[in-house]
This record gives C-alpha cells, structure tokens and sequence, in this order.
C-alpha cells in the first residue's frame, strides 16, 4: 500500500481520499453487498407432491429450512436446496416455529387443532399438543418465557405452551382474526388482527395484551416481522402498503408501497432489508435506511402464487414457495370469496433468490 501512494500525484490521492471518506461517513450499516444487489432468482427446485403450503420456518443453528406442504413439513438444507427429512403427520400444518435452546420444533396443525413437536437435530416426532381452540395458524417461539404460542384463526384466541413441559399454560382471547405474531425476545409478541386491523402488544410471562395500536392507513394485515435491534415492525397489508410501526408505542412511522396479495414479511438484521412476498408474483425488498426512513429498492418478479418465505441470515438468500394453478371454478366459496384454482398436482416448486 505504500509504494502506491507514493506513487499516485497529488490529484490522484486527493481524488482518492474524496471518493472513500464520504462513502464511509454516509454509511448507516456496514456496506455489504447484499444489502445493495438487485436480488434475482438463482434455482426453481420442484418438490413435487400435492396439497396446499402456507408458511416456511427456518432452522439457522441446524441449517434446515422447513417448509410446510399438506400433510407434512419438507426439511431442505438451504445450502444444497435438497429435501433431506420431512415431518409426518402434520394435517393441515400452517406453520413452524423452533426453540434452538430446547432442541425442539413445533408445528400448527390447523385441521386437526393440534402442535406436534420434534427433535430439531433427528427430525423425529416428539409429541403432540391440543391447543385450546380452532385451526392454529400462525405459531411463534419466545425464548424470554419458553413458551410456544398458537394464534387460533376460527376461534379468535391464542393458546399457550411451555416449550420445556408441552403443557398448555393459558389461553388469550384476541377479539379478532390472528395473522401473523413475532416476538421480540423480550417478552413482549405481537400479532396482527387481519379484520381489525389493530396490532396486539401481549405480554408472553402474565398472558395478558398490553396494548391495541390501529394501524391505519393499513388494511388487512397479514405478515409481520420486527427490526428488534431498532424496535420496528414491519406489516404487510392487503392495500398494498408496506406499514412500519414503532414497538414501543404503536405508533404508525413510514408506509411504502408494495405488490398484491401480501402473505408474508421478513427482516434480515444482517442488510438492514425487509421483505414483503406477493401473491400476484413479486418480492418487493425495503432498506431500511434508518429507523425512521425506509425506502423500496426493488420489485423482483417470481411467481405467481409465492406469497410465503423465508431469509437465510447467514446467505441473505430468500426462499420462496408456489405451484402451477389450474382454471378457477365458477362459483362462490363464502362470503361473496371467488373459489380457489386448483393446483396442478406435482407442480409446487420452490424458488430460491439470492442478491
């Protein structure tokens, strides 16, 4: 290094100290190339099989990331994108959550209203748990009160579990839809209400909600995911908009725009970036800037259908599930809901992005 500076002109070094020393001040997060590359996608794997998916899990002290199918939960190594094990028995499985300290995971098995629990290194089935409701949905772990909690979707609750015993501890009444929940390691989760539109601040430890934020201008929100270093949520609602609220106060900080049909968010602390995945065929990534200013970078086109995922905090790679659909049926399922098109058997495929 010397010998080139000794030979660079004045300019040359003045020029040089003008270029790094404002690129290295304005930097609000250590520069890292994922946080600034367009991601794309790298790999489709088909897995084939039938059934409908909801959401993914992600396992980082193991590396496996589960992803829900059916009646069973694939197990893929992230790193060779191959089905290594599989989770039998799951009827209905909505979602996985993982206790890296207890070596167990659980999954909500909405159609037969139950958690079943498993060894997070040999994939065997430990237990089952019978939550005090119906079709547990979302599902989330929190280390601060070793308790696994279900957000109930046809019976407005959630139900509680100590991670350690697989006994259910308590049952707290939502007053509205559960979407998704996410914990901030503290003791505090909180939960979506998709028909109300309300954010719920629960305490893990007395059970009890702490706080009900409306979340306008959001309407109908379903993912959830948090910012725990700077306190934000981040919640994606089906008007489209991206909202950032504070989870101190509930307050409403930013919104941003992005695609249709929303399912999932997801924060990776690694970038600094959120992610919404979108029905309609799109990931919209958002920077967080700081914790105030957050700004859409990209619109990366998938598939239709991909509206769940998961992020690699180890990669940053996104994963992305969704299968081929067939003609729509004529008719109503409920409540004026067009039907749902079926899905081509042995189509569902697994989309894997990376920046």
């Amino acid at each position: 290094m010397k010998s080139v500076i000794q030979s660079c002109s004045a300019l040359g070094l003045l020029l040089a100290i003008a270029i790094t020393i404002p690129a290295v001040a304005g930097a609000a997060r250590p520069p890292q190339d994922s946080a600034t590359a367009h991601y794309h996608i790298v790999k489709k794997v088909v897995l084939g099989g039938e059934g409908g998916w909801d959401y993914l899990g992600f396992d980082a002290q193991n590396r496996h990331l589960f992803v829900s199918h059916g009646t069973q939960v694939l197990v893929i190594d992230p790193d060779t994108v191959r089905v290594v094990g599989n989770i039998p028995n799951t009827l209905g499985v909505h979602g996985i959550a993982v206790a890296p300290e207890l070596n167990r995971g659980f999954t909500s098995d909405g159609r037969s209203d139950q958690v079943a629990v498993f060894n997070l290194k040999t994939l065997k089935t430990i237990g089952t748990v019978k939550v005090t409701g119906h079709n547990p949905d979302g599902i989330t772990y929190d280390p601060s009160s070793q308790r696994v909690f279900t957000f109930n979707g046809r019976s407005d609750n959630a139900t509680a579990i100590d991670a350690k015993t697989l006994k259910v501890v308590g049952t707290i009444s939502l007053g509205g839809k559960p979407e998704f929940a996410v914990p901030d390691g503290r003791g505090m989760i909180y939960n979506n209400l998709e028909d109300k539109s309300v954010e719920l601040a629960i305490d893990s430890h007395t059970l009890q909600i702490k706080s009900r934020w409306p979340m306008s201008p959001c309407d109908s929100p379903s993912g959830l995911a948090i910012d725990v270093e700077h306190n934000v949520l981040f919640a994606g609602c089906h008007n489209e908009i991206m909202t950032m609220i504070n989870a101190g106060t509930g307050k409403v900080i930013a919104t941003v725009p992005i695609g249709g049909g929303v399912d999932a968010n997801r924060f990776d602390p690694g970038t600094g970036l959120a992610f919404s995945s979108n029905g309609t065929g799109t990931l919209t990534v958002v920077r967080e800037e700081t914790p105030t200013e957050f700004k859409v970078v990209q619109n990366v086109a998938t598939e239709r259908g991909a509206r769940t995922m998961e992020v690699d905090p180890k990669t940053h790679r996104v994963f992305l599930v969704t299968a081929r659909f067939g003609p729509r049926p004529a008719g109503a399922a409920g409540q004026g809901r067009p039907r749902r098109p079926p899905i081509v058997p042995n189509s569902f495929t697994l989309l894997v992005l990376a920046p």
